[in-house]
């Protein structure tokens, strides 16, 4: 039965998915709508391409973080709070943003920034399950948000780049800004509180959790994965702006053939998941992060950088990217369904983490305006992930 916080929930289903969606769409739209400026941001702000690198990881780390604290913090004092303040700080973030001229306040205001992000996304996700959670509604919203989700990577660059070409670069942030604003200005007027009055913080299970060999090797698929696309938008401005010769605007409309490809493959995801099963469709989406990186090799040894050398072959890795993320969490958090939060907390956490250590040390190992970083990553964490999955089944073998 719904707790009695929850029944405070009046609206419609319309009306819930305006005002929750903005808040799970300006978390990743502040990465994507970034990314044109980012070869301009070194002289902009006298610093170095790594430390621009640095508020691209960084937001990451933070957004990834900031669940395990934001989430606990939301049981003990409520969904709106957080999400309020997540939104405001996010919001006041952004504007200054676009006021600083210095390097290291735009690091840091990057990290306020994420840490608002991380906020109001972990409220918005434990609003629908407060409300939600028995109502059929609830999976209506998720797959609208992942629906949303996916077309942030192919119109955020364009926009960006739309934004910076008419306005500049500071009109990026206060457009993120004056987004964030009137989207918690909303929430002030409509968002009543939705945390069941008896919640109470319960001891965590993190230590079983990190000890499941299961958790490890789908949540390794999930930072392959998700680290691909990670290593490829942090490189591809360099590679097709300062290496190829793309415009900022022609940049962003090939940039965002990749995402149009997961959106396309997404659309077939049931029936490969059905025929293949779990652990097939991670096994096959590793395979294509290995086929990607090895046309990716042939592709940076042949010479220029252009689209056939480069955007092929991550067209071919954006396949596995689907194949693998349709599965990942299913194959994660399987047994873990008494602590879910924690288990989700966890996977998210655990996958930010590894694709931000692992994908930033190969950018500024390996040059960044090249297709090494991403080969290299897609290689290591692919292999990686089909070794566990191996020695997994091994053992399922033996046991």
């Amino acid at each position: 039965m719904p707790h009695l916080r929850s029944l405070a929930w009046k609206l419609s289903l319309p009306a819930a998915i305006l005002l929750m969606a903005p808040f799970d769409i300006l978390a990743s739209l502040a990465m994507d709508i970034y990314l044109p400026i980012v070869p301009a941001m070194p002289a902009t702000l006298k610093t170095s391409p790594s430390i621009v690198q640095l508020t691209l990881s960084l937001y990451m780390v933070v957004l990834g973080l900031g669940q395990i604290a934001f989430g606990p913090l939301s049981d003990r004092v409520g969904r709106r709070p957080v999400l309020l303040a997540g939104g405001l700080a996010f919001g006041l973030a952004s504007a200054l943003l676009a006021a600083t001229t210095s390097a290291a306040v735009f690091v840091l205001l990057r990290i306020v920034q994420a840490a608002g992000a991380s906020a109001a996304l972990v409220a918005t996700f434990a609003t629908v399950r407060d409300v939600y959670a028995e109502r059929p509604e609830g999976s209506v919203i998720y797959s609208l948000f992942g629906s949303m989700l996916a077309f942030v990577p192919a119109l955020g660059p364009i926009t960006g780049a739309l934004i910076a070409e008419t306005f500049g670069w500071r009109a990026i942030f206060i457009t993120l800004a004056v987004l964030a604003l009137i989207a918690t200005s909303n929430a002030m007027l409509k968002w009543p509180e939705t945390r069941p009055a008896d919640s109470a913080s319960s001891r965590t299970e993190f230590a079983a959790i990190l000890r499941s060999a299961a958790f490890w090797t789908y949540t390794l698929g999930f930072s392959a994965a998700m680290g691909a696309f990670f290593v490829f938008f942090s490189t591809a401005p360099r590679v097709l702006m300062d290496r190829a010769g793309y415009s900022q605007t022609a940049f962003s409309l090939v940039f965002g053939t990749a995402a149009l490809v997961m959106i396309f493959t997404s659309r077939f995801a049931k029936r490969f998941v059905a025929a293949w099963g779990i652990a097939g469709s991670l096994t096959r989406g590793m395979a294509m992060l290995l086929l990607g990186a090895a046309l990716l090799t042939v592709g940076q040894l042949a010479g220029k950088p252009s689209f056939a050398t480069f955007m092929l072959p991550m067209w071919i890795i954006a396949i596995g990217m689907v194949f693998a993320s349709s599965v990942t969490a299913n194959g994660a958090l399987q047994d873990f369904g008494k602590v879910a939060g924690t288990a989700v907390a966890l996977y998210f956490c655990v996958q930010s983490v590894l694709v931000a250590a692992v994908g930033t040390t190969l950018i500024l190992v390996l040059p960044g305006d090249t297709a090494w970083p991403l080969t290299a990553y897609c290689v290591a964490m692919a292999s990686l992930t089909l070794g566990a999955l191996g020695l997994e089944q091994w053992r399922g073998k033996g046991s």
